[in-house]
């Protein structure tokens, strides 16, 4: 690999077009792949377009770098305010056996909650982060939906579409999916996890894919659920509801690396980056 350029020669995982010359690349032909701007060149081009009627063409346009954000960093904020708080209040009604107080008490459930759920964004994040690496996708980590306090845990850009990611670390819970009604009444599907109905988490996700829709009219958007720590069976598992994909971190790495599509990534990630902020 180019250190200085960012480019590598590799085999793509995808047709392409190459920057350059528009020649269209086959998947599996060598090429050189530009990590900055997400584009791909053939081996015989020169990395700065070659001399046109006596004027030097400067390098192509790429849209300026995507601020990728940091996966959970909202929820690790919001865990260490609850945390400050708790032992403050600990120390305000122990006096001077508050440390003490601090030492032995157990923390709030409702304040580890955010703990956990910090731990298993930044889990994803980083498995996102590496299929980024080696591949044309992008990956935008906890981003702010205009006008609310709510976030969006993950986009993910990919030559397919978009995908809006919600993570959920449910340890030892067994995620699935329970049909009722049917010949006489609607059918209502329903997201079961370790025995509890869990449908809104659904209804969460498909809130924030129409946002992105919203945004991006013209782009193909995929709502998923990624659980982490759960319990999965040996076959099967990973469902959809309603349109919203349910599986495990894998999974949906799997499901993202097999896209396929002909999206300017590159493009679509900075039209996301400038509309949702990070948190």
């Amino acid at each position: 690999m180019d250190e200085l350029t960012g480019s590598k020669v590799m085999a793509l995982r995808y047709a392409g077009r190459c920057r350059v010359c528009s020649r269209e690349i086959a998947a599996r032909e060598r090429a050189v792949y530009e990590r900055a701007s997400k584009t791909v060149r053939c081996l015989e081009c020169p990395a700065v377009a070659p001399e046109q009627d006596g004027v030097v063409a400067g390098p192509p346009s790429a849209p300026p770098p995507v601020e990728a954000g940091t996966a959970g960093v909202s929820a690790r904020r919001e865990y260490e305010r609850r945390r400050a708080r708790d032992e403050e209040r600990l120390r305000a009604k122990w006096g001077r056996f508050g440390g003490i107080a601090v030492a032995l008490s157990e923390e709030k459930q409702s304040t580890s909650a955010w703990d956990r759920g910090a731990v298993g964004e930044e889990r994803l994040g980083a498995r996102l982060d590496k299929l980024a690496a080696d591949g044309p996708i992008e990956v935008l980590h906890d981003r702010l939906i205009p006008g609310t306090r709510a976030n969006i845990d993950h986009i993910v850009v990919a030559p397919g579409g978009v995908w809006v990611v919600d993570s959920k670390r449910y340890r030892g819970q067994t995620p699935a999916l329970r049909v009722e009604g049917g010949l006489f009444r609607p059918r209502v599907e329903k997201l079961v996890v370790g025995g509890r109905d869990c449908t809104r988490l659904v209804d969460g996700v498909l809130g924030q894919v129409a946002v992105v829709r919203e945004a991006l009219p013209d782009v193909p958007v995929t709502g998923a659920l990624s659980f982490i720590d759960a319990e999965w069976p040996l076959i099967g598992g990973a469902f959809v509801t309603r349109g919203v994909h349910v599986l495990w971190p894998k999974r949906l790495a799997k499901r993202l690396s097999e896209s396929r599509g002909e999206l300017d990534v590159g493009a679509v990630a900075a039209t996301l980056a400038a509309r949702f902020r990070p948190a």
